[in-house]
């Protein structure tokens, strides 16, 4: 799952969307360091309330990809979009295909998730700007494998570049995953490769009740 997918449900507790954000953000500012359930869940119960809803959104995001991942309609659509993408990239027999494969999926849900309620993803963003990023950088900290003071400062810009608005739109959608290739290292991606993206939104949309079958709110 990815971002919206994640917090859509839950825009009333602030620090509790965060938490669901913090496992991808850290992959952006600090690929080593992890946040994962087993160290957040002792910091659920904390006299803070916004230490504790910050650990439960970390073991929300967990807990939604793990049975997400496992659903049926993943599997075969992020197999099917990989066969896709190593057909329009004949000389790419490497890990870039299997990777876009996976990813195309989330952000297809993503879109749309979005494109059924566009007002939610401005609640989304909302509640993004309404957080404190210090509290959340210190606090993750608290219950992650390293510590990191970038953080802080990742959060209002990833909010500022409001980049889920792209994923309605083909050529800014492969503009996103280009930035994504270049975080990872890995070569950037042909404009063609878009022609795959329409039909790519269909079959997500025609599954995403499959895809999102394990959700409990």
């Amino acid at each position: 799952m990815n971002y919206f997918a994640h917090a859509r449900h839950y825009l009333d507790d602030p620090y509790f969307v965060a938490g669901t954000a913090v496992p991808d953000w850290l992959s952006v500012v600090n690929r080593r360091m992890r946040a994962r359930s087993k160290l957040a869940a002792p910091h659920t119960t904390d006299e803070n309330p916004q230490v504790a809803a910050i650990a439960k959104g970390i073991m929300q995001h967990h807990h939604d990809d793990e049975w997400f991942h496992q659903t049926r309609a993943f599997a075969e659509l992020s197999m099917h979009f990989t066969k896709e993408i190593r057909d329009r990239l004949p000389n790419d027999d490497g890990f870039r295909p299997s990777f876009l494969g996976h990813i195309l999926v989330e952000l297809l849900l993503d879109a749309t998730l979005i494109e059924d309620d566009p007002e939610v993803l401005d609640r989304y963003y909302a509640v993004m700007d309404s957080l404190d990023p210090y509290v959340v950088n210190q606090t993750v900290n608290r219950m992650a494998t390293r510590e990191t003071g970038m953080l802080a400062f990742f959060i209002p810009r990833f909010s500022a570049a409001r980049f889920l608005y792209d994923y309605a739109e083909d050529g800014k959608l492969l503009f996103r995953l280009n930035g994504v290739m270049r975080r990872v290292r890995l070569p950037a991606l042909p404009e063609n490769l878009a022609e795959l993206f329409p039909e790519a939104r269909r079959l997500v949309r025609q599954r995403s009740a499959e895809l999102l079958v394990g959700e409990t709110t």
